[in-house]
């Protein structure tokens, strides 16, 4: 299923992972062999054919039908799953085949009588998926159409089949339109059940305790318990029959609790104590036979004779193996008259298992290989019918079939089932001889073969993967040896129910059967079943487990990988790629891929015509145009994504450039201005500290001269002052020396005068 599409460097693909099946990457390398893969910073060497894309355009909540997925494949079908998983949307269509992932824990929004009421009469496909969408669509053509339906439930032990069982019940009742029992509780009408049938505690009966596990979290018994009666009422059981079903299921319980020790006068089982009396008599009540009659049947057995009938008593060990040979017996019968015959059938199924295996594990694989049939044969059905609506040519398309398994199985004569029949014929056959005649009859057939270190075992390779299985109890748990007092003692109940289940076997064949063989026995059930089943429509539900632990929100994708493969999703995919895998509507498939082809798809008003004149230019071979999709091969999507792909990445490269230039330039003038607005700031700011320098200057020069100024004008009046104070000393002096020569000229003209006078 790998895809072979080219691989080229920067897409994305899935790879295979030993821990978590399928993890996504990137190509960082390729070649024409092997690419290299970067997977979240863990490099990964790859074969290019083994390796799958991947949806760059995969949705985040995935999608409700898995057909929609561009590419199907399980690493796609796993991580859709895991989408809606984590978005508690636990139910996925494939088709018309509904895959419901157990979420451990309650969903009350999902099954209301609100819900049930949106699911009624509403088309399937409409809504999410949901068992509703389901069951209302197989009763709306059971009751429009009067064509049988039959609902397959399957899936391995915790996958919730029984809890999809119980929501289909659940609608078909709502359907019926029954009301609730009123005017009790539901404790009272549990309790007078249980007084009723003689019952206690799980823990008490052998047959229920050997789990230890007897209730459920969240999950009332009682309220379960009348609600299957209610559903029973809906599929069509009566009043008395259902009355009659639970008191023989009580009395199989009661059964298992009778213990046999030897007698105290012989070595003949008896009744261990009074305990095991009263689950006997308990027994014979509920099963409307004779005490004394249901005790013998048990403890001893009667041998006919060609002369004479003998009486022989059991030992304890055979006494408790025949208790549960009757249990067996009874609960099988039980299970055949509850399930075939109603209208609808539902069959909760387990999942195939692939571990190693005994005889039980034989016939339920031997069912899943023939169910899985009857599967392929009606989901290729399905394609047909779609290729037919769409009017395609399938004509060429081969069907995948398993029949080379069946016929390896029940071939008669030459199969195993019918060498094991042989083989429990003989009284001296081992499962040594018996594997050794396997080993011969089947050597060269390519389904069979011998484990190396195995002497006896064989491996069947199913449709699933290899199983082996082990042979050393095939012989014994494969004998059924008829019980005449068990079907004497239940055929001549006064329950006509109980009677029913165990009608007359003719004298011949009394006579002659001895021994009838387990294997026949299931695969003539098995052919009944599917003959029943052939003249139903089916539907399916596929229960997944989502982690071994049982607990909510844990999803082991190796886990579900291996559950798909087992119920035979897988295989369902198988077939759908052998057609046309991915389908494709007219206007989703142009607005995907237009731009492989824009000049084409832009002239063209008609879809068809657009959507073939783009497939003829990117040369695609093999694909078919329906009325309403395109329709395209296994690994077509993927060459259209890798062209899609190619585009996309020459267009991002001019987009790059042009915006790299426009960044470029962008941050170009934006430096330039940046770069302009800094020098400005840096001269203008050169300027001011230059001006600030000069107006200093100035400054310091005006300081400087009126300093100077001031100094010298103050130098200037100290020496003028000096000047004045010395001149007007010298003048002061010079006056006083004039004035003192005046006076002494004076005196001297006086004395000459007095002298001239006295002269005279």
């Amino acid at each position: 299923m790998a895809a072979s599409a080219k691989v080229s460097v920067g897409s994305h693909v899935w790879v295979e992972d030993p821990e978590e099946a399928w993890i996504d990457g990137e190509v960082e390398d390729a070649n024409s062999d092997e690419i290299t893969v970067n997977c979240s910073g863990k490099t990964v060497v790859a074969k290019v054919n083994a390796v799958y894309p991947k949806d760059p355009e995969f949705p985040e909540l995935g999608v409700d039908d898995m057909t929609k997925l561009a590419y199907l494949h399980e690493p796609g079908l796993l991580l859709n799953l895991k989408c809606r998983y984590d978005a508690n949307e636990i139910y996925t269509y494939t088709g018309n085949i509904l895959i419901a992932v157990n979420p451990f824990k309650r969903l009350p929004h999902l099954y209301g009588i609100d819900t049930m009421k949106q699911y009624k009469g509403t088309p399937f496909g409409e809504l999410s998926p949901h068992p509703f969408a389901v069951a209302d669509s197989a009763y709306r053509k059971m009751i429009n159409e009067g064509v049988s339906q039959a609902i397959l439930v399957s899936g391995e032990s915790g996958a919730g089949k029984t809890e999809s069982t119980k929501m289909l019940m659940r609608f078909l009742a709502y359907m019926g339109g029954r009301a609730e029992s009123e005017g009790r509780s539901v404790e009272q009408q549990v309790l007078e059940e249980t007084e009723r049938y003689k019952l206690g505690k799980p823990s008490t009966f052998r047959y229920l305790n050997q789990s230890n596990c007897y209730a459920l979290d969240g999950l009332d018994d009682s309220k379960e318990y009348l609600a299957t009666r209610k559903a029973m009422d809906v599929v069509g059981i009566g009043s008395e029959d259902q009355d009659a079903i639970f008191r023989v299921v009580a009395a199989i319980l009661h059964l298992g609790n009778i213990e046999f020790a030897k007698g105290e006068e012989s070595e003949a089982a008896e009744p261990k104590d009074e305990k095991s009396l009263f689950h006997l008599k308990t027994a014979a009540e509920l099963f409307m036979c004779d005490e004394k009659a249901l005790e013998d049947s048990l403890c001893k057995r009667v041998m006919v004779t060609r002369d004479e009938s003998i009486t022989k008593s059991l030992d304890p060990d055979s006494a408790a193996l025949g208790r549960d040979a009757l249990a067996k017996i009874v609960y099988s019968k039980l299970f055949d008259c509850s399930v075939v015959g109603y209208l609808i059938i539902i069959n909760s199924l387990f999942s195939f298992s692939p571990e190693i295996c005994s005889f039980e594990q034989f016939c339920i694989n031997l069912t899943n290989e023939k169910l899985q049939q009857h599967f392929n044969q009606h989901v290729f059905k399905m394609e047909q019918e779609e290729y037919t609506k769409e009017e395609i040519d399938w004509s060429y398309i081969e069907f995948i079939d398993n029949q080379d398994i069946l016929d390896l199985i029940e071939k008669k004569p030459g199969g195993i089932i019918a060498l094991l029949d042989e083989a429990c014929m003989f009284p001296r056959s081992t499962h040594d001889t018996f594997a050794q005649k396997l080993y011969q009859t089947f050597k060269d057939h390519k389904r069979f073969s011998k484990p190396k270190l195995a002497q006896t075992d064989f491996t069947i390779c199913h449709y699933a993967g290899d199983v082996t299985y082990q042979t050393e109890l095939f012989l014994d748990k494969n004998k059924d040896y008829v019980v005449g007092e068990h079907q004497a003692l239940l055929s001549s109940s006064d329950c006509s129910f109980v009677s029913s289940l165990f009608p007359p076997l003719p004298e011949e064949s009394s006579k002659t059967s001895k021994f009838s063989s387990i294997g026949s026995q299931f695969k003539h059930q098995l052919q009944s079943l599917l003959e029943s089943l052939s003249t139903t429509e089916p539907h399916y539900i596929r229960c997944v487990k989502p982690n071994n632990l049982l607990k909510p929100e844990i999803f082991e994708n190796i886990n579900i990988l291996q559950q798909l493969r087992c119920g035979g999703v897988m295989e369902a995919i198988r077939i759908s790629c052998a057609g046309y895998p991915t389908r494709k509507p007219f206007n989703e498939f142009l607005t995907r891929f237009k731009i492989l082809a824009p000049e084409t798809t832009n002239r063209s008003n008609d879809e068809v015509d657009a959507c073939k004149k783009l497939l003829a230019k990117v040369d695609l071979k093999g694909f078919q145009i329906g009325k309403t999709k395109v329709f395209l091969r296994a690994g077509q999507m993927a060459e259209l994504d890798a062209h899609r792909a190619e585009v996309l990445g020459r267009s991002a490269r001019i987009i790059q450039r042009k915006v790299l230039s426009y960044q470029s330039r962008k941050k170009f003038l934006l430096l330039q201005a940046a770069s302009t607005d800094i020098q400005a700031l840096c001269r203008g700011q050169v300027a001011r500290v230059s001006f600030e320098k000069m107006r200093i200057e100035v400054a310091c020069l005006r300081i400087q001269n009126q300093a100077r100024t001031y100094i010298c004008q103050k130098s200037y009046k100290s020496l003028c002052s000096s000047a004045c104070s010395v001149q007007t000393g010298m003048r002061a002096k010079a006056a006083r020396v004039e004035l003192q020569f005046r006076k002494k000229r004076r005196a001297a003209i006086i004395i000459q005068a007095s002298l001239s006078s006295h002269d005279d």
